[in-house]
Protein backbone atom coordinates (compact mmCIF):
# COMPACT_ATOMS: atom_id res chain seq x y z
CA UNK A 1 0.00 0.00 0.00
CA UNK A 2 1.35 3.41 -0.95
CA UNK A 3 1.95 6.08 1.66
CA UNK A 4 -0.26 9.14 1.54
CA UNK A 5 1.60 12.21 0.18
CA UNK A 6 2.48 14.83 2.79
CA UNK A 7 0.51 17.55 1.02
CA UNK A 8 -2.70 15.50 1.23
CA UNK A 9 -2.28 14.89 4.95
CA UNK A 10 -1.47 18.54 5.58
CA UNK A 11 -4.46 19.72 3.53
CA UNK A 12 -6.86 17.41 5.37
CA UNK A 13 -5.58 18.63 8.74
CA UNK A 14 -5.95 22.26 7.65
CA UNK A 15 -9.52 21.70 6.46
CA UNK A 16 -10.39 19.97 9.72
CA UNK A 17 -8.85 22.77 11.76
CA UNK A 18 -11.21 25.13 9.96
CA UNK A 19 -14.32 22.96 9.68
CA UNK A 20 -14.52 21.84 13.32
CA UNK A 21 -14.49 25.35 14.84
CA UNK A 22 -16.85 26.55 12.08
CA UNK A 23 -19.31 23.77 12.88
CA UNK A 24 -19.15 24.54 16.59
CA UNK A 25 -19.65 28.27 16.02
CA UNK A 26 -22.55 27.70 13.65
CA UNK A 27 -24.12 25.30 16.17
CA UNK A 28 -23.93 28.14 18.69
CA UNK A 29 -25.98 30.19 16.18
CA UNK A 30 -23.31 32.81 15.54
CA UNK A 31 -23.73 34.77 12.30
CA UNK A 32 -22.22 32.74 9.45
CA UNK A 33 -19.67 35.32 8.29
CA UNK A 34 -18.45 36.00 11.82
CA UNK A 35 -18.26 32.26 12.45
CA UNK A 36 -16.27 31.79 9.22
CA UNK A 37 -13.87 34.59 10.12
CA UNK A 38 -13.31 33.33 13.66
CA UNK A 39 -12.95 29.73 12.44
CA UNK A 40 -10.35 30.85 9.89
CA UNK A 41 -8.35 32.65 12.59
CA UNK A 42 -8.58 29.64 14.89
CA UNK A 43 -7.53 27.32 12.05
CA UNK A 44 -4.51 29.44 11.16
CA UNK A 45 -3.37 29.66 14.78
CA UNK A 46 -3.83 25.96 15.47
CA UNK A 47 -2.14 24.89 12.25
CA UNK A 48 0.81 27.17 13.01
CA UNK A 49 1.12 25.66 16.48
CA UNK A 50 0.45 21.98 15.80
CA UNK A 51 1.23 21.29 12.13
CA UNK A 52 4.89 22.25 11.97
CA UNK A 53 6.15 18.79 10.93
CA UNK A 54 3.62 18.24 8.09
CA UNK A 55 4.16 21.82 6.89
CA UNK A 56 7.93 21.28 6.75
CA UNK A 57 7.46 17.99 4.87
CA UNK A 58 5.30 19.73 2.28
CA UNK A 59 7.81 22.58 1.96
CA UNK A 60 10.67 20.10 1.57
CA UNK A 61 8.76 18.18 -1.09
CA UNK A 62 8.02 21.38 -3.02
CA UNK A 63 11.66 22.43 -2.82
CA UNK A 64 12.87 19.04 -4.05
CA UNK A 65 10.39 19.13 -6.91
CA UNK A 66 11.60 22.56 -8.01
CA UNK A 67 15.33 21.85 -7.44
CA UNK A 68 16.11 18.29 -8.57
CA UNK A 69 19.44 16.76 -7.61
CA UNK A 70 20.25 15.86 -11.21
CA UNK A 71 19.31 18.05 -14.09
CA UNK A 72 16.87 16.40 -16.42
CA UNK A 73 18.21 16.17 -19.95
CA UNK A 74 16.12 16.46 -23.06
CA UNK A 75 15.90 13.09 -24.85
CA UNK A 76 17.69 14.46 -27.91
CA UNK A 77 20.31 16.41 -25.98
CA UNK A 78 23.00 13.73 -26.19
CA UNK A 79 22.61 13.22 -29.93
CA UNK A 80 22.56 16.99 -30.52
CA UNK A 81 25.71 17.44 -28.42
CA UNK A 82 27.41 14.63 -30.31
CA UNK A 83 26.49 16.23 -33.66
CA UNK A 84 27.85 19.60 -32.54
CA UNK A 85 31.07 18.02 -31.29
CA UNK A 86 31.44 16.08 -34.55
CA UNK A 87 30.91 19.25 -36.60
CA UNK A 88 33.44 21.17 -34.50
CA UNK A 89 35.96 18.34 -34.90
CA UNK A 90 35.42 18.27 -38.68
CA UNK A 91 35.90 22.04 -38.88
CA UNK A 92 39.10 21.80 -36.86
CA UNK A 93 40.44 19.04 -39.14
CA UNK A 94 39.65 21.09 -42.26
CA UNK A 95 41.37 24.09 -40.73
CA UNK A 96 44.49 22.04 -39.97
CA UNK A 97 44.52 20.53 -43.45
CA UNK A 98 44.22 23.98 -44.98
CA UNK A 99 47.38 25.24 -43.23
Amino acid sequence: MKAVPAWVTYSVYRVLLFAVPLTILLALQITWWIAALVAALIGVCLSYLFLRKPREQVARGLYEARHPVTETAHPDAESEDAAIDRAAGDALQRERQGE
